[in-house]
């Protein structure tokens, strides 16, 4: 089924691409897909909660603890931790979008379906897998030394001078979005430090840099705004999950003052979830992505 919210922005976009994006993702796990999956230790998960929240969140784990039973299923053997948004969510089966990512190889996989919980572990049947490019992500190494055990979660409706800084600082980040009757979605965004901008202490401002074409992301907010992010600390551990709308900006005055932006994306908080320990890992920088266009900071007037 054609998925209307990215049939329309790609129109948008000047694109003619006949129909190209989600509908054409199979939902078979190649063997090489399995075997990727096997050796990777992080897995972003995106999923609504029962309000329609969208919320962004990882699951991670030593190789091995994802893995692909079967050519139609994913399991990893570990849930959404305590103080995440998405703990508790799969009780009962729901759309759930899946991103693993190696950051090492700069490689990631998505595998979009339907979740459910089965005791300690989260059974994913997939509608659509498929690998991403590499662009825009950084090299990270794990270092085998965790961060300081313990987990605990801060709830805000505002974000921090603290998280303002973090995001202002950061290169990655994860989006979750969704669209009724076209799952969910899980995406990864790089750039530059500085490529988010913080606007105020509800708002910020990312650009929408040159993908695919397939705009799954843009496509699922053109249909539902709600959607959710995660940033990570790579080096302490901690997690900062957001929750809100997101709005894209076609001007093209406002996107020719941000290199490389085709258009910008706003973001309106509505809650920050920070979490301690919410990665139990740490992963060293190695370098940019070579196609990370130089930083501009854009502030909205």
């Amino acid at each position: 089924m054609l998925h209307q919210g990215e049939h329309a922005v790609q129109r948008r976009a000047g694109l003619t691409t006949g129909g190209w994006g989600s509908a054409g993702v199979g939902a078979v796990i190649p063997p090489v897909a399995a075997d990727f999956l096997r050796l990777q230790r992080l897995a972003v998960i995106a999923a609504a909660d029962d309000t329609g929240a969208a919320w962004a969140g990882l699951i991670a784990g030593p190789p091995g603890f994802v893995t692909a039973p079967d050519d139609r299923t994913v399991v990893t053997d570990r849930l959404p931790g305590a103080g995440d948004p998405l703990a508790g969510l799969f009780e009962a089966e729901r759309d759930v979008g899946m991103l693993v990512i190696e950051p090492a190889g700069r490689r990631r996989m998505r595998v979009n379906g339907r979740a459910v919980r089965d005791g300690d572990r989260l059974v994913t049947h997939t509608q659509q897998v498929y690998a991403n490019c590499p662009k825009y992500l950084q090299t990270r190494t794990y270092v085998d030394e965790p961060p300081p055990a313990g987990r605990t979660a801060a709830v805000t409706h505002e974000l921090t001078a603290d998280q303002q800084r973090w995001i202002t600082a950061a290169d990655t980040f994860f989006v979750g979005t969704y669209a009724a009757g076209q799952g969910a979605d899980a995406s990864h965004r790089g750039g530059n430090p500085g490529f988010v901008a913080v606007t105020g202490d509800r708002r910020l401002t990312w650009p929408d840099y040159t993908g695919n074409s397939m705009f799954m992301t843009l496509g699922n907010l053109a249909l539902e705004p709600r959607c959710g992010l995660l940033f990570l600390d790579w080096d302490s551990g901690n997690t900062l999950q957001l929750t809100g709308r997101a709005h894209v900006d076609w001007d093209p005055g406002r996107a020719a003052a941000v290199p490389g932006a085709h258009r910008l994306v706003d973001f309106d908080v509505e809650q920050a979830v920070q979490i301690t320990g919410g990665l139990p890992q740490r992963w060293s920088f190695g370098k940019f992505s070579r196609f990370n266009p130089a930083r501009t900071v854009e502030r909205r007037p």
